[in-house]
């Protein structure tokens, strides 16, 4: 296993100095993380390159965000996230197909994002022109020599294997959120594995609880102290023969974080050698 951290580019801090704080980390690997399109520029790519090169840091994937309104909760999110709402799918198709042209510029094959909430109900007016839109996108994809990526949370799995098999494409796959089926109460994620594990190319290390009211996501929190059986997860990926990339994320900020991306990162070593041996 490859177990890496999330990178953000969002024009706020030097993209240096985080690098140099993920090698003070001790990780050599991150996803490279961007809302904001208007850094996705030629410039851009080639500091993203030197900088890596520099510190000797491989990117597993990039994270591609898109404009227009963002609400993370089981209300307005149905009508903000992702490809699903019709006001904003034209511009986001068009925002994750330049987020992959930069990504190709970086080298980078794996292209994750939140496809919003996906209808539960295969019959619903909005599922067809939903799944014709990340058509779109994954054969802008497949032109690039690159994968599209579903990260998990906001949709049932077997909802995602559904619009896997409606989309019809073959570079489509799953970035798999380990809290977020938690989180968004969808599902657990070791039993999610039966369902979509041989779509699984990268994994989001994080941990948190169910929801406890029907309007918000339940509480992430550190690493361990969460409702996740890591041991059990892990244990199913080796079933399934997955030995990529873990990117540890957490969503706090400031010395917290730190602190608790590193005891995640000792974490899960310590259960890959109970797991994996060695």
């Amino acid at each position: 296993m490859k177990i890496g951290t999330m990178v953000y580019i969002d024009g706020q801090e030097e993209l240096e100095l985080k690098l140099q704080q993920l090698v003070k980390f001790g990780f050599d690997n991150c996803q490279l993380c961007s809302w904001k399109p208007s850094l996705w520029t030629d410039e851009k790519a080639a500091e993203v390159s030197e900088l890596t090169k520099k510190y000797g840091i491989s990117i597993s994937a990039f994270w591609c965000g898109w404009e227009g309104p963002v609400v993370w909760n089981h209300y307005d999110g149905q009508l903000t996230l992702g490809l699903v709402p019709p006001e904003y799918r034209q511009m986001r198709v068009q925002n994750l197909c330049d987020g992959a042209d930069f990504a190709k510029k970086l080298g980078v094959t794996d292209i994750i994002t939140h496809m919003g909430f996906i209808p539960e109900n295969p019959n619903d007016p909005n599922f067809a022109p939903f799944c014709v839109a990340v058509r779109t996108v994954a054969e802008h994809l497949k032109e690039n020599g690159q994968y599209l990526l579903f990260e998990t949370g906001q949709e049932t799995p077997v909802t995602m294997l559904r619009c896997f098999e409606k989309v019809g494409c073959d570079n489509l796959g799953i970035n798999l959120d380990t809290a977020n089926l938690i989180l968004y109460g969808r599902a657990n994620p070791v039993d999610a594995l039966d369902v979509f594990g041989k779509y699984v190319r990268n994994i989001h290390a994080k941990d948190g609880f169910y929801p406890t009211n029907g309007h918000d996501l339940g509480e992430e929190v550190r690493l361990g102290d969460g409702k996740v059986d890591f041991k059990a997860f892990f244990a199913k990926l080796k079933e399934l023969g997955y030995d990529s990339y873990v990117t540890i994320e957490r969503e706090i900020w400031g010395e917290e974080q730190e602190a608790d991306i590193m005891y995640a990162r000792d974490y899960i070593n310590s259960i890959l050698k109970e797991v994996y041996g060695g």
